[in-house]
């Protein structure tokens, strides 16, 4: 019973008492103060105590400690007992009590409390410690224990002194009877190893382990073994380690904390790195002196693959520092602690016919065998050809890989040896292989250049392109630099030019220039540039808008505008349009270099021309130029003859340009109040024409509306009569289909009710064929379901019946076979000995009693010799 309990029932069942008077009910027990002898006394009930004068109760009725079966309580000051277990008193006739002391009491009789003993807690079930448990315990005095043991199937008691501050382990199965020199630490429970799986355990302090090994203080160790391990008292769990699964295609890379010797066998240092392989093992549990820096994964070279391996480790397992292997497939490896990769894995050189490799000695070392021995020095530079697959040693360099660079008849390369510095143009048709010393050299061109070439432009077809750009022209040529791809600088610049065009090249090397005409092909040489022409272009001509490589040489046309003035003062603004062509002979050099000594003979052209145009011009009056302003400008520009007739050309001796024609696009004034006069007269030629032609078309609108309007009058007549004929036949109609709406109405009506008549009698027709057919329907479903009910009656009585056949056989069955069972453990022998056994009883009683022969009847009753004996033993009882 808890101290919860007893205060409850203390409330609840409080003893009826008066001042002197007290009642105890079974179980129940008091504490009673003397006053005068100062000595406090139990009574135990059931009992009624009268207090005195001199008496003061001083616990009330309590109930008495009731400690179950496998249950204990803890009392703290417990009383002092003799040999029988009899409470000792003093002189005084106090109770003596172990003060400051406590006694653990199992299961025994309800008792009381004796005065100033104390329940320490509640009553409390002894732990059952299970199996793979134990319970932690520390001694809190000294003491001496026995511990039972059973050891090869004999007990054996065993008796340990126990100090203060020891601890130990209480193993289950069993029931822990505690004591109040120990105090439970913990509980322990049993760690289940599992496969693949070591239990990591630490010493607390110098101990001998399960498996019999001394360790000490801080040791380390694994219990490998499967199934639960119960550390002992004094080592520690640190956790559960799990193994690695080792394959064919993983390996684990271990470190070693400190000196120790693997399970392997072998012995490892501080710091030591090493890889454990599935050869080594298929499984592998580090051990606590292993540090696992992570798992390395194969390394699989097929046939056409090799790598370079920096540091490799010797057969001792040693690194080779700062030297490299070379290791090609088909093969499989892993990377040792140390080892690494140059550039990783790497495929074979496979070389055609047209690649080579370029390659460099990093140290010297010889190359063939035999006579053909070859010495190469570090930095050497040589080449390997195809086709061949090739595998550099690791003295040897790659530097590049090369290919044949296929060159048509058209294309070319710049190629530099790095030996001399010399500078050549390789052109084709031919698959060109740079040697060792050779290298591509990229060609570098102005801006504008660069700009041309890339744009593409047909200098004939793409004339109007410049005049359209106008202001624009470097916005249009940022856009075009970023619309188009850049120039391969190591290829040779081409350069097309087009039919009836120059283009001059200047050969800086050599110091010379020379004209190529078109249609031709250019291929610059290394030292070689064109000559940029820079005209001007749009209207008015400004300079420097066209930018061009190729200087055509007509024939073609130019316009331009300017301005002039007349002897009467009088601005105009000419527009003219010249036709030119350059006279040159092609096969002349010295003729062919003149086209190029104007840097801008478009510029320089209408300059002369608008010179000569206005000088001419200021010498005349507006009227007259008006009226013959195409003989002025032409008699200007071309000039007269000594018979006094103008010239058909304008020849310009610098660069040997032609102007052949001059047409005079337009001709306005400057001044806005000339124009503006010009203006009004032709505005006032134009109003004149016009009206004449309104008044012209209004005589006609009118003309043409009348004869509509009488047109109109004649329709609406005859639409008029057309009406009336229609209203006419509308009514015809209307009486019509009055009549026929009468008629209708009233044989549609009889015929209504001679449908309606027939309808009802159809339908009373229906409706009784309907119910007939109903009350069949209800006739055959009850039919149907008195047939079902009786069939299902019949089988089911027809089961009951063969169940009890069934019971009946099966009872029969199990009596015969019970009847036989017997019979057959009895056995014969033991039938016949029991039949036996009562005549052979009563023949031995007769032969003991000495009688040979008797025979009791009273002559009426047959006799029965059989039964005689019987009567003999036993008297006949009494109804």
């Amino acid at each position: 019973m808890t101290t919860t309990e007893r205060k409850t029932e203390k409330k609840m069942e409080v003893p009826r008492t008066t001042s002197e008077v007290i009642r105890i009910k079974p179980q129940q027990f008091i504490h009673v103060l003397d006053n005068n002898t100062g000595v406090t006394r139990l009574e135990v009930g059931p009992q009624t105590i009268t207090l005195r004068d001199h008496e003061r109760l001083i616990l009330k009725p309590e109930p008495m400690i009731i400690v179950p079966p496998r249950y204990y309580c803890v009392v703290a000051n417990p009383l002092l007992r003799d040999e029988d277990g009899q409470p000792i008193a003093d002189q005084h006739g106090q109770i003596r009590l172990r003060y400051g002391d406590l006694e653990i009491r199992f299961a025994q009789d309800p008792f009381p409390l004796y005065p100033n003993e104390k329940l320490v807690g509640d009553v409390t079930q002894l732990a059952v410690v299970e199996t793979n448990q134990a319970l932690r315990l520390r001694a809190i005095r000294d003491f001496t224990d026995t511990v039972t043991r059973i050891v090869d199937g004999e007990t054996q008691t065993e008796t340990i002194n126990r100090l203060a501050g020891d601890e130990w382990l209480f193993e289950g199965p069993g029931t822990y009877i505690p004591r109040v020199e120990v105090e439970v630490v913990e509980t322990v429970t049993a760690e289940v190893i599992k496969p693949n799986q070591a239990l990591h355990l630490l010493a607390r302090q110098n101990c001998t382990d399960r498996q019999r090994n001394r360790r000490i203080a801080g040791e380390e160790w694994l219990v490998r073994e499967e199934g639960a391990y119960l550390p002992g008292v004094d080592e520690e769990v640190i956790g559960i380690i799990n193994a690695y699964i080792l394959t064919e295609q993983k390996a684990l890379h271990l470190k070693a904390k400190r000196t120790f010797t693997d399970i392997f066998g072998r012995q490892r240092k501080a710091g030591d790195e090493w890889l454990v392989t599935f050869e080594d093992a298929e499984i592998h549990i580090p051990d606590v002196y292993e540090d696992v820096v992570g798992e390395v994964t194969i390394t699989t070279l097929s046939d056409h693959e090799w790598c370079i391996v920096l540091d490799p480790i010797d057969e001792s397992g040693k690194p080779q520092l700062g030297m490299r292997e070379i290791r090609q497939g088909r093969t499989s490896f892993f990377l040792h602690p140390g080892e690494s990769l140059e550039n990783g894995i790497q495929n074979i050189y496979v070389l055609s016919e047209l690649e080579s490799l370029l390659l460099r000695a990093k140290e010297a070392f010889n190359e063939g065998e035999g006579d053909q021995v070859i010495t190469h020095q570090p930095g050497d530079l040589w080449m390997i050809a195809g086709p061949q697959d090739y595998i550099p040693p690791v003295e040897v360099e790659v530097v590049e890989k090369r290919q044949a660079i296929p060159l048509d008849k058209n294309e070319g390369i710049y190629v530099r040896n790095i030996q001399t510095g010399e500078l050549k143009l390789v052109g084709g048709p031919q698959a060109y292989m740079l040697t060792p010393y050779e290298k591509l050299w990229e060609k570098e061109l102005p801006s504008v250049v660069e700009e041309l070439l890339m744009q593409k432009i047909d200098p004939l077809s793409g004339r109007g392109e410049h005049s359209l750009a106008g202001g624009d022209q470097s916005e249009g040529k940022s856009g075009v630099r970023q619309g188009l791809s850049q120039r391969d600088k190591t290829r040779a610049v081409v350069f097309h030019i087009p039919q009836n065009a120059a283009v001059q090249l200047h050969d800086y090397k050599n110091r010379t220039a020379r004209t190529v005409f078109g249609p031709d092909l250019v291929m610059l040489e290394p030292d070689e540039a064109f000559t940029v022409l820079s005209l001007s272009g749009s209207k008015p001509k400004r300079p420097n808008v066209i930018k061009s490589l190729a200087l055509l040489l007509g024939p073609d046309f130019m316009t331009d505008i300017f301005t002039v003035e007349t002897a009467d003062h009088t601005r105009l603004q000419l527009q003219l349009s010249y036709n030119w062509y350059f006279d040159v002979d092609r096969h002349d050099e010295q003729t062919a270099a003149r086209l190029f000594q104007v840097p801008d003979f478009v510029g320089d052209t209408c300059k002369a021309i608008a010179s000569r145009v206005r000088g001419a011009v200021a010498g005349e009056k507006f009227d007259e130029f008006h009226r013959n302003s195409a003989r002025i400008i032409r008699q200007a520009v071309f000039g007269t003859d000594q018979e006094g007739h103008i010239r058909d050309e304008f020849r310009f001796r610098a660069n040997n340009l032609v102007i052949t024609n001059i047409d005079i696009q337009s001709v306005e004034p400057v001044d806005e109040e000339t124009l503006r006069s010009l203006q009004k007269s032709v505005q006032l030629a134009i109003q004149i024409t016009t009206d004449a032609q309104e008044a012209a078309a209004r005589q006609d609108a009118e003309r043409i509306e009348q004869e509509a309007k009488a047109r109109l009058e004649r329709q609406v007549i005859l639409d008029q009569s057309a009406a009336e004929a229609e209203r006419k036949k509308l009514l015809e109609l209307q009486a019509e289909n009055i009549a026929i709406e009468s008629t209708g109405q009233a044989t549609a009506e009889a015929r209504a009710k001679a449908e309606a008549a027939q309808i009802q009698g159809q339908l009373a027709v229906n409706l009784a064929q309907q119910e007939a057919e109903a009350a069949r329907i209800r006739n055959e479903i009850e039919l149907a379901q008195l047939k079902a009910r009786q069939e299902a009656e019949l089988a089911h009585q027809q089961s009951l019946n063969n169940l009890e056949i069934a019971k009946a056989e099966r009872m029969a069955h199990i009596k015969s076979e019970e009847y036989r069972q017997k019979v057959e453990a009895i056995g014969p022998q033991t039938i016949q000995a029991i039949a036996q056994a009562g005549p052979e009883m009563q023949a031995r009683l007769l032969e003991a009693l000495g009688i040979q022969s008797v025979l009791i009847t009273d002559g009426k009753n047959p006799i029965n010799l059989f039964g005689a004996a019987n009567g003999l033993i036993t008297p006949p009882t009494s109804n």
